[in-house]
């Protein structure tokens, strides 16, 4: 017999973070996320988000062992904006068990009709920098640790429950360039968009000058996506929530802010270098010493991750990102960076796509945000 019980005290929410570091502990395409920011999402007092949103995270148990986790989550911003009725259901895991899935979407779903919505999707974070889309392609590729990382029966367990596709994500894997022409070819275009329209890149040399530009590259970030799949606008709170939670991982190296004649800011690219292997050598903890591994990661690495793009609306298709890609392709080949891998960018999202046409790359990866009418 499955039994599902909501999550409501410390102790089974850390089971609830723990479920898929031990359901995947084997397997090497698996990533943990951030240990602590996982606790922090299901905490009110600690997510900002809580402001519009409601949330229930739930446990599966079968002979009393742990065999599947989902949350629910109720962003009332996300419906008044797109007009919907929707529940998202997040972060899933469940084993290969007809039972078992069909008990957690059971609940989620009548927690979905108890608040008065029509219709159940995901799996989706409470915003759009968190986590979203089932992987269904490229099981045997390496998961990043803000991306989930699923078995192929996910897939084909939510088909078998009615829930169908709603929308894409892909995700490159981009080869870097030493082909010194190109990169010339790069900072030509770069000066000239930058004498055409003027505008200059922010020098940014340490973690502290960065912060200075945080409102404007937030209010950009919210210009640029507001268009974008299930995206509502950062307040504020969120906006310190999300500084604090990416901003120690990030190396200046790997920043771009491009300003106009007035500093206002109308393009910005953010990476990181990988933190994968030092994600699966601590399990997603950071304290009391995996914090070193990660800092190690930031220094000695092949491999950039790419965290946020956008350019804002009125210099779109003016090859701004020209701009941004130079600074951060002539610091990689400094640094000895062979490869970089993509966020998840929607399928339909020609413009983020188009700005890497000039690289050797291949698209490896798929996630799918899956929908189901529950009346």
């Amino acid at each position: 017999m499955i039994v599902v019980k909501e999550v409501t005290s410390k102790k089974e929410l850390r089971k609830f973070v723990n479920f898929p570091n031990q359901l995947y502990k084997d397997n090497p395409y698996f990533v943990p996320a951030t240990y602590a920011d996982d606790l922090n999402d299901w905490n009110s007092k600690k997510n900002p988000a809580f402001d519009y949103c409601e949330a229930k995270c739930f446990l599966a148990y079968k002979d009393d062992m742990i065999v599947g986790r989902i949350g629910a989550i109720l962003s009332h911003k996300s419906n008044r904006k797109w007009n919907t009725k929707r529940m998202r259901f997040s972060q899933v895991d469940f084993i290969d068990d007809d039972e078992v899935v069909d008990a957690l979407f059971k609940t989620v779903e009548e927690y979905a009709l108890s608040k008065g919505c029509d219709e159940v999707h995901g799996p989706l974070g409470f915003t759009d920098l968190d986590r979203e889309g089932m992987l269904v392609e490229g099981f045997d590729q390496i998961n990043l640790f803000f991306t989930y990382y699923n078995h192929p029966y996910y897939n084909q367990q939510l088909a078998r429950l009615g829930y169908v596709k709603d929308v894409d994500w892909i995700e490159y894997r981009l080869f870097s360039t030493h082909d010194m022409q190109a990169v010339e070819k790069i900072s030509v275009i770069s000066d000239r968009l930058k004498r055409m329209y003027k505008l200059h890149e922010a020098d940014l040399k340490t973690h502290i000058g960065v912060y200075p530009y945080i409102k404007k590259m937030f209010s950009l970030l919210n210009i640029a996506y507001a268009p974008l799949y299930s995206v509502v606008d950062l307040n504020d709170k969120q906006i310190k929530h999300y500084v604090n939670k990416f901003l120690p991982m990030i190396n200046m190296d790997y920043v771009s802010f491009v300003m106009d004649e007035n500093n206002d800011m109308v393009g910005f690219g953010i990476c990181a270098p990988s933190m994968n292997e030092a994600f699966k050598a601590t399990n997603g903890r950071l304290l009391p010493f995996g914090f070193i591994k990660v800092l190690k990661a930031m220094k000695h690495n092949d491999t950039l991750n790419m965290f946020l793009i956008a350019v804002h609306p009125d210099y779109q298709g003016k090859g701004i990102n020209a701009i941004i890609i130079e600074k951060i392709l002539k610091n990689a080949i400094k640094n000895g960076i062979k490869f970089a891998e993509t966020g998840p960018m929607l399928e339909t999202n020609e413009k983020i796509q188009s700005q890497w046409k000039r690289f050797d790359k291949i698209q490896h990866k798929r996630r799918r945000c899956y929908i189901k009418k529950i009346k």
